[in-house]
C-alpha cells in the first residue's frame, strides 16, 4: 500500500488540559486538521538517570507532511517537557476523502 501525504505526528503530556490546549492549539492554527486526545496511560521511561513512571495523554495530530515542521515547531515551542516525544506515523492509505479534507483544512485560506 502507498504511502500517503498524511501523517499521524504524537507526543504525550503529564496534563490532561494541556493536552487539550495542544491539540486544540494545533487545529486552531491550522497545523493539524484534527486532533485526538487519548485517555490516560501509563508511562513507564528512563529520566537522568532514574526510572520514572507517570500518567499521561497521548495526543495524536493529523497533518499533511508538508505542515509537519511548523506543527513540530509550535508543539516543541508550546510544550512543557524538556523532552517532548514526538513521533511520526505515515499514513498508508485510507478514505481519499478524508485525506483530501485533512490537505484542505491545513491549506492556505480563502
Amino acid at each position: 500500500m502507498a504511502t500517503t501525504g498524511v501523517v499521524i505526528a504524537q507526543t504525550t503530556i503529564d496534563d490532561e488540559d494541556a493536552a487539550r490546549r495542544l491539540a486544540r492549539g494545533a487545529v486552531e492554527a491550522r497545523l493539524a486538521a484534527c486532533s485526538h486526545v487519548d485517555a490516560p496511560i501509563q508511562a513507564t521511561y528512563w529520566w537522568k538517570g532514574g526510572l520514572e513512571t507517570a500518567t499521561e495523554w497521548r495526543i495524536s495530530f493529523k497533518t499533511p507532511r508538508e505542515r509537519l515542521e511548523a506543527l513540530s515547531e509550535w508543539v516543541h515551542r508550546e510544550h512543557s517537557y524538556d523532552v517532548p516525544e514526538w513521533i511520526v506515523l505515515p499514513v498508508e492509505g485510507g478514505s481519499e476523502a478524508y485525506l483530501e479534507w485533512v490537505a484542505r483544512e491545513t491549506g492556505p485560506r480563502p
